[in-house]
């Protein structure tokens, strides 16, 4: 059974129909659809508190697994800002973690962030980042995930839809086109609180060692990773496997 067939329509037809959705409704469809088998995913980045509102906000959809994938590298404020949403939307969250601890990874592969080698990153995030993800969906027998991504993001984000196979499980991104003053118009209705480092400049954020504030000459996702990629491998449609 492929996973296209788990959908009622075709999934041209489907992706048509949820373009035509709110961000709200697409997150029910989704919840209707896949019932237990639909998570949610989440950075506790600078705009994650969006979605897991949304997910908070509806009876339908406030109990549903979030997945956090901890790194072991992420800023003491993404921490901090974790347990302020984690309490105040009483979310229902499954932290997952790498096999390697991050002391055993750096004694194994080094620093591979330092490198400047786009090959190095690539390791650094299937380890850290799309294994114990890819993990933690098999467990669950998840059919379908949700993100907070948005297409003008990167290149790869602005082919998207919001429904698309990946790793074969769908993934439906609700807040697919919408814009920073969307984001901003939410928070600010819904009286969200920022990310600490919103207030420093940082219009995204990820590991404390591949993460930098706006500036002058970079802004946005160009500030990640030292402007070598764009990604790191979660939402793309394949991903390293033997050899790491």
């Amino acid at each position: 059974m492929t996973i296209a067939s788990l959908l009622k329509e075709s999934l041209q037809t489907t992706q048509k129909r949820l373009k035509g959705l709110k961000a709200e409704e697409r997150l029910l469809w989704a919840s209707q659809q896949f019932d237990s088998r639909f998570v949610a995913t989440t950075s506790f980045g600078i705009q994650s508190a969006v979605l897991l509102h949304m997910l908070h906000s509806h009876e339908e959809t406030s109990k549903i697994s979030i997945i956090w994938v901890d790194t072991g590298y992420l800023p003491k404020e993404t921490y901090q800002y974790a347990d302020l949403l984690i309490n105040q939307l009483n979310l229902n969250l499954i932290v997952v973690q790498s096999e390697l601890s991050p002391g055993r990874m750096e004694a194994i592969y080094g620093k591979l962030w330092e490198t400047n080698q786009s090959e190095d990153l690539e390791k650094y995030h299937f380890i850290r980042k799309v294994q114990p993800l890819e993990k933690a969906l098999e467990q669950l027998q998840v059919e379908c995930w949700a993100s907070g991504v948005r297409g003008n993001q990167t290149n790869h984000r602005s082919s998207m839809t919001c429904l698309d196979e990946i790793r074969d499980r769908f993934s439906i991104r609700p807040l697919l086109d919408w814009s920073k003053k969307d984001i901003y118009y939410y928070m600010q209705e819904h009286k969200l609180p920022q990310h600490p480092l919103f207030e420093k400049g940082y219009s995204t954020v990820g590991d404390w060692h591949s993460s930098a504030p706006d500036g002058t000459e970079v802004s946005g996702r160009d500030t990640r990773f030292g402007g070598i990629k764009e990604e790191c491998g979660i939402h793309l449609p394949g991903y390293l496997g033997d050899g790491i």
